[in-house]
């Protein structure tokens, strides 16, 4: 019998949010401990013997996996919420979504310049979440030593968007179609 790979545990869901969209939804993958297993260690893999302070994890889903990660390396997490999600003081940044708009924000003394961040996600699809994630971290003078996803939607040039950052971008697997 082969073993399971992350994809195997993701389900597709036909026509949500919209009409059209084939959502892969990672929360069965969450729900099952070998597959959280699986998907932790390979998304930190490829980051393993380097120096990280921090895991910044995007809204939502990403903060599972962030603070998850962030547990596996001993290093701390930083949220990056939606808009008014955060009590302090915030950087927010603006951003483009398959289906509109939306900002998000972090904290103004989440990390102390030069930290050494990875940034997770579960979804790189367009590419606008994650932009909007490593202007923040910008902002804050974190160095980011790279960003890891979960599912990697190709069609819709996200993965090419980060590629052109020059940052060492990793993903878990691939799905045809939006």
């Amino acid at each position: 019998m082969q073993a399971k790979t992350v994809r195997d545990y993701i389900r597709t869901i036909p026509d949500f949010p919209h009409k059209g969209i084939l959502f892969r939804d990672v929360t069965t993958l969450f729900a099952d401990a070998r597959g959280m297993r699986l998907c932790v260690d390979q998304l930190l893999d490829p980051f393993a013997g380097a120096r990280i302070d921090a895991v910044a994890g995007l809204e939502a889903r990403g903060f599972i996996l962030g603070g998850a990660i962030a547990h596996q390396l001993g290093c701390g997490f930083v949220p990056i919420r939606k808009k008014g999600k955060l009590p302090g003081p915030t950087w927010e940044q603006a951003y483009d979504l398959e289906y509109g708009t939306a900002t998000l924000e972090v904290h103004r003394d989440a990390l102390v310049p030069g930290a050494r961040v990875l940034m997770v996600d579960d979804l790189l699809a367009t590419g606008g979440t994650a932009r909007a994630g490593l202007t923040l971290l910008g902002r804050l003078g974190a160095e980011v030593v790279g960003c890891a996803f979960v599912v990697d939607l190709p069609e819709l040039g996200g993965r090419a968007a980060l590629d052109a950052t020059g940052l060492p971008v990793h993903t878990l697997c691939a799905f045809e179609g939006t």
